[in-house]
């Protein structure tokens, strides 16, 4: 049981309704087939109703979100196969939830979903997605690259990748020590 009491957008504040409107009017929006943002009754769900608790942070995190998600450099495999491992390492079951189906719309398949899921190593093809997980991998281990492993991912991946890489790690290692706290779970099946 979630232990955020999901407000129906009748019930919020002003602040909580500003909020609520951004997230279900921006570009998350655009994949509700997929992953829905509100319940029947209009309630957030996943990692956003925790939001509402404070507006002015919601806001940044929301906007850092949708940032990582629609406006990087970052493909859309690489980016999926870097949330899959942050869920993996965090065991965040919404997480995972989430984003195995968006990353099976992101090109994915099933075979690489399970292997990121279970821990199992991937044979990725393409260099800069094998160094992408890599340095995702090594973030998650140690917090850090050494100088080798740094060398080597800025000479296949650059510095801007690194820095939305990182970044990226970093927001989704933060939504899913929330929604553990919140005990956010995925919607029955």
């Amino acid at each position: 049981m979630t232990r955020v009491s999901p407000l129906t957008p009748d019930a919020q504040s002003a602040e909580q309704r500003a909020l609520y409107d951004v997230i279900v009017g921006g570009p998350r929006a655009s994949q509700t087939t997929v992953i829905p943002l509100v319940d029947e009754d209009g309630r957030l769900l996943g990692p956003f109703e925790a939001m509402l608790l404070s507006p002015r942070i919601g806001h940044a995190a929301q906007a850092l979100g949708a940032a990582l998600r629609y406006g990087t450099d970052l493909s859309p495999r690489i980016r999926e196969l870097a949330v899959l491992a942050v869920a993996r390492h965090w065991d965040s079951e919404y997480e995972r939830y989430a984003h195995e189906a968006i990353g099976l719309v992101s090109g994915l398949t099933p075979g690489e979903i399970s292997a990121v899921r279970s821990g199992t190593p991937l044979e990725l093809t393409d260099p800069v997605e094998r160094a992408a997980l890599e340095v995702v991998g090594a973030l998650l281990e140690t917090g850090d690259l050494d100088d080798d492993e740094y060398a080597g991912a800025l000479a296949v991946l650059g510095e801007t990748t690194l820095f939305e890489l990182s970044t990226l790690v970093g927001y989704y290692a933060t939504l899913a020590l929330q929604l553990r706290l919140f005990r956010v779970r995925p919607p029955a099946a």
